[in-house]
């Protein structure tokens, strides 16, 4: 095992070498294959050892690969050398064998699955990146009735792969330092560090979905799965199994429909960042599903990130300061106190506010606009963009990493989409500092579920 580690820190250190000298990565994680059908199983690659694992991770799982994941869906954003070595961490690994996966249920629950389960399915219907997804029939011990479950089995081994990963933490902040002259990546990576090694407990995981479930539900449109508590532990989580149809199809569907789920979307985001305090810091295709009644399921709550008053006041100020008052002098003073801007930065507030206002670029104007990849790619290229003067004294505080995924990861998606809205509209619905009337027919469902919840 130490010389498979051994070898995985000198393939890191290989990839630092050719993608470190100029360009810049940030966190990204979890590609989810679909679950409305079977995974067809090639037998020769399954994992059926704990030591296969390890290795298999080495390869293409664990933290480093989360970096690979976002060329997935930012291909067009990033710098052609970064694109290209991040794209060697996107295959998927084999799965685990029947015996493997059950192996761990029998260890965590203390019962094989034929008998933790009403019927088990020992081939998995997704795969994660530190576990795969099976499906299940379990007794729901509240009412006594039989119902569908998912069951995420972790890897055994993930832990120490992720482990010898983050020994390498170090060179994430050496790659990141390559594109922002002025970052102090000491926050960043302890921060990557601290939210990575969260995600390895399962029970942590259930307890994030938890507060979602309770906080979404009866929305008329956001769905969050029920954690089945008592099926659960640190390496196996449960949840209600839910059907529908995934984000390649949505992209075949009517303009209309893609409209209304990037609104979606967008709201969820957004109230729970406002209301909750809290950021499900994986906006990815694969965390998504979707039904004919508009509805959207919400997939995937290991990696979220809790912030308190102060923090998410500073988020409420600066989006006042630059899309509602346009106030550059205010703008400037509050990024300066939050620490994203050095306060000798020898640029002048005018040019401080022109360079952070593309990320609020479609909320400053009371108009319908359309998302485009276009626009996504340019806030990528913008976010790695070492020419401008401001970059070499910008930095990202401990608060603001996964923040960072919405510019990156939500801006994307809506481009996919195309989706077409006045989301200056939309967006003061969901602004702490306002209360605006509803401006759509979701904000009308969703103003009424509010009222309801008081």
């Amino acid at each position: 095992m130490r010389r498979s580690w051994a070898g995985r820190s000198a393939k890191v250190a290989k990839l630092g070498a050719r993608v470190g000298g100029t360009y810049a990565s940030t966190a990204a994680r979890k590609v989810f294959a679909s679950t409305e059908r079977r995974v067809e199983l090639d037998r020769a690659r399954e994992l059926t050892t704990a030591s296969q694992v390890a290795e298999e991770l080495g390869h293409m799982k664990g933290a480093l690969m989360k970096l690979g994941q976002m060329a997935s869906y930012l291909d067009d954003g990033l710098p052609e050398p970064l694109r290209l070595a991040l794209s060697q961490l996107q295959s998927n690994a084999p799965p685990m064998s029947a015996d493997l996966a059950a192996g761990v249920i029998e260890r965590e629950l203390g019962l094989p699955p034929d008998r933790c389960f009403v019927e088990w399915d020992p081939d998995p219907i997704a795969a994660a990146s530190i576990g795969q997804v099976h499906r299940a029939v379990a007794v729901d011990p509240a009412t006594g009735l039989e119902r569908p479950v998912a069951v995420k089995v972790q890897y055994p081994g993930v832990d120490a792969a992720i482990t010898a990963d983050l020994r390498n933490a170090d060179l994430l902040g050496t790659l990141l330092k390559q594109g922002f002259g002025g970052l102090d990546p000491a926050d960043m990576v302890e921060e990557v560090k601290e939210r990575l090694t969260e995600e390895l407990d399962y029970r942590r995981e259930a307890r994030n979905q938890q507060a979602f479930v309770d906080f979404y539900r009866r929305h008329p449109f956001i769905h969050v799965p029920e954690v089945v508590h008592g099926l659960s532990t640190a390496r196996v989580l449960t949840t209600e199994l839910v059907n529908g149809y995934t984000w390649g199809e949505l992209l075949t569907r009517d303009q209309a429909e893609r409209d209304h789920v990037g609104e979606v979307i967008f709201r969820f985001v957004f109230r729970s960042l406002y209301r909750m305090q809290s950021f499900n810091g994986d906006p990815h295709p694969g965390n998504y599903l979707f039904h004919d009644d508009g509805t959207v399921t919400f997939l995937d709550f290991g990696l979220v990130k809790h912030f308190d008053d102060t923090e998410v006041n500073t988020f409420a100020s600066m989006v006042k300061a630059a899309a509602v008052d346009h106030d550059a002098a205010e703008f400037r003073r509050i990024v300066e106190d939050a620490g994203m801007l050095r306060r000798e930065a020898p640029a002048t507030t005018e040019a401080v506010g022109e360079y952070f206002s593309h990320f609020y670029e479609p909320v400053r104007v009371d108009r319908e606009m359309t998302w485009s990849g276009d626009y996504a790619s340019r806030i990528v290229r913008h976010t790695f963009d070492r020419s401008s003067p401001i970059s070499q004294y910008a930095t990202v505080p401990r608060a603001f990493v996964f923040i960072q995924r919405i510019n990156l990861g939500l801006y994307a998606l809506l481009g996919d989409l195309g989706a077409t809205g006045n989301y200056r509209r939309i967006a003061t619905e969901l602004w702490p500092f306002v209360d605006a009337p509803p401006s759509t027919v979701l904000g009308e469902a969703e103003s009424t579920w509010l009222a309801g919840r008081r």
